[in-house]
């Protein structure tokens, strides 16, 4: 017959059973995970920027293009249409101050200064002619004045000597009207004479002094004349490098033509361009950081445009170190017109992922193997930096690389 099991026999297969299956879940558990950990998304750490969060200084900026030019550069016009004879010097070439550039065909200029100087001669002795017969003129009605003041003389004296004997009774009532008659006649034309006179000196001045304003004005003409024939022997006006001459020889250049440019190529000036969108933020002694390659220059603004052209306006910025050696002319340069400072806040390296002031989901680094999204706010920037305003806390790891097409994963394994 059948023994019974003891219980300690059914006790130790009880565990015994109990154990295995203990076992055979932790091994599915164990495999579970270990196919999650293959499954989970990964991205290798050695093609990822990760920007730890700090506490700083920010100055707050607007980009803007530029391009570095000579900070002096003069363009030099022909003052006449000439014909090109004669070259002297060629793009490049350094040049002094006085240094002959061009010579142009100046006959017919100086056939007609020559006739301008002739014709002033002729104003000259004009003037002296009018001169002299103007005196001539009014010494003549002095001379008229003086005779009618001696007739006067003569019939003031008759009139007193025909009183005279009328007090006497040897004379007649009608003798002294006739002498105070012809005295008064006289008295008023030696008045007419001065009047005349005062008005021939007036009318004379001003026939003088309108032919001194022609000859002035001819004079003047002519000064200009001269100084436009020194000009046509083209000359450099200073020390620089020329950087464009007209050298085509024979050809016929206009007045106004440019036929030479000089410039300073050892200091520079930033010529910049920004949306007009920000014309409240760009205003002249605004500080500016420009970028040329990794270097980075500090420069002021000197002058602003006040027109906007094509949604842009045009800005001037002077160079703290004008004769720095990465500044060449002709050079791209990005120009960063800071528009304010804010200390004390928590801010993120600046990368592609950040397009304005709002709400980001970026990439935080959880641990050594493992990343997690994280919504954060961000705020204003400058080239370097970009202020966090909420979602991270100082000494946090964030991604700062394209991250995009992990965007919808909950987690990302960071491999190697």
């Amino acid at each position: 017959m059948d023994r019974a099991i003891p219980l300690e026999v059914q006790r130790k297969r009880k565990m015994a059973k109990t154990g295995k299956y203990a076992l055979i879940t932790a091994a599915i558990a164990g495999v579970a995970v270990w196919l999650g950990m293959l499954l989970m998304t990964s991205v290798d750490r050695k093609s990822l920027l990760i920007s730890a969060v700090d506490r700083g200084t920010i100055d707050v900026s607007v980009t803007a293009t530029g391009k570095v030019v000579p900070a002096f550069e003069e363009i030099i016009i022909s003052p006449i249409s000439a014909q090109i004879l004669e070259v002297f010097a060629h793009s490049g070439d350094t040049v002094d101050a006085g240094t002959p550039l061009l010579r142009l065909d100046l006959q017919s200029a100086q056939t007609d200064y020559s006739n301008a100087l002739d014709e002033q001669e002729i104003r000259r002795q004009q003037l002296v002619q009018l001169t002299a017969n103007i005196e001539t003129q009014l010494s003549d009605r002095r001379m008229q004045i003086e005779v009618e003041e001696m007739k006067l003389g003569q019939l003031e004296a008759q009139l007193s000597n025909e009183q005279y004997l009328d007090s006497l009774g040897s004379g007649t009532k009608d003798r002294v009207r006739q002498a105070e008659v012809t005295l008064r006649t006289a008295r008023l034309q030696l008045q007419q004479l001065r009047q005349q006179y005062q008005n021939e000196v007036r009318t004379k001045q001003a026939d003088l002094k309108m032919q001194q304003l022609r000859n002035s004005i001819a004079d003047k003409a002519l000064t200009a004349t001269r100084r436009t024939l020194d000009e046509a022997n083209i000359r450099s006006p200073r020390k620089a490098t020329l950087t464009y001459i007209c050298s085509d020889l024979g050809s016929q250049i206009g007045a106004g033509t440019k036929v030479a440019v000089i410039s300073d190529l050892t200091r520079f000036k930033i010529e910049a361009q920004i949306a007009d969108s920000y014309s409240d933020r760009v205003a002249a002694g605004g500080s500016v950081q420009v970028k040329i390659g990794k270097e980075r220059l500090h420069g002021t603004i000197s002058t602003v445009t006040p027109l906007s052209q094509d949604g842009a306006i045009t800005f001037t910025v002077a160079m703290d170190n004008p004769s720095h050696p990465k500044l060449r002319s002709g050079l791209k340069a990005e120009v960063f017109v800071i528009t304010s400072t804010k200390d004390d806040v928590l801010r993120l390296r600046n990368g592609s992922y950040y397009t304005g002031a709002g709400n980001y989901t970026l990439f935080l680094q959880k641990d050594p193997h493992t990343l997690v999204p994280r919504a954060i706010r961000l705020g204003e920037c400058n080239y370097d930096y970009v202020e966090v305003l909420s979602g991270l806390d100082e000494g946090d790891s964030v991604v700062i690389s394209d991250m995009n097409k992990y965007k919808k994963a909950e987690k990302v394994k960071l491999s190697r």
